[in-house]
């Protein structure tokens, strides 16, 4: 069995804390720490070491066939839906049109590396909250909906493994293993 491993945009620093400052008195929700935020460009639940070179390589090449954007977090959701919530996000706006070209491009290069993604659509968001069990979510997605970020530049793409359970308070541990600059 390979590492559990997924491509993503990952905020800066100025942008994940201005949203942590937006949720802290709010703190009596389980919100997912900091440290993990990201916008998921494509996730492989089994890579294997051998193709994990060639995932890095690839992942390199389809970086450099797109350009840096201007995104911002804005707006929420909730995913199935926010009357029986299992994850509530918060949306992304600005370049969303490159970022998606861009997210075809990472699917392409890990297909051809061996490194099969999920078959999940593309949906630019940025996951806040994990809940244990499905629930109603309404009030909560009208909170996150109100949140507007500031905007920065993404100009580049991260490779993390993934080790469920394994991190503090049971949650995942995350290890970048690449970065790609875009351009």
């Amino acid at each position: 069995m390979g590492r559990r491993m997924f491509v993503a945009v990952v905020p800066p620093e100025p942008v994940q804390e201005d949203l942590a400052a937006f949720l802290e008195p709010r703190a009596e929700h389980p919100w997912i720490a900091p440290e993990q935020w990201h916008i998921t460009l494509a996730f492989m639940s089994d890579v294997s070491a051998s193709a994990e070179d060639r995932l890095v390589e690839g992942l390199e090449a389809a970086a450099a066939r797109r350009t840096s954007m201007r995104l911002q977090l804005a707006g929420a959701g909730a995913f199935p839906d926010p009357w029986a919530a299992k994850v509530l996000w918060v949306g992304v706006r600005g370049d969303v049109d490159e970022l998606g070209r861009l997210a075809r491009n990472v699917r392409n290069s890990a297909q051809h590396a061996g490194a099969t993604p999920d078959g999940q659509a593309f949906a630019p968001h940025l996951t806040v909250s994990r809940l244990r069990r499905v629930q109603e979510q309404t009030r909560w997605v009208r909170v996150l909906d109100t949140y507007e970020g500031p905007s920065w530049v993404a100009d580049e793409i991260c490779l993390i493994a993934s080790e469920l359970g394994v991190g503090p308070h049971g949650r995942p541990r995350y290890e970048i293993v690449a970065t790609a600059g875009l351009g």
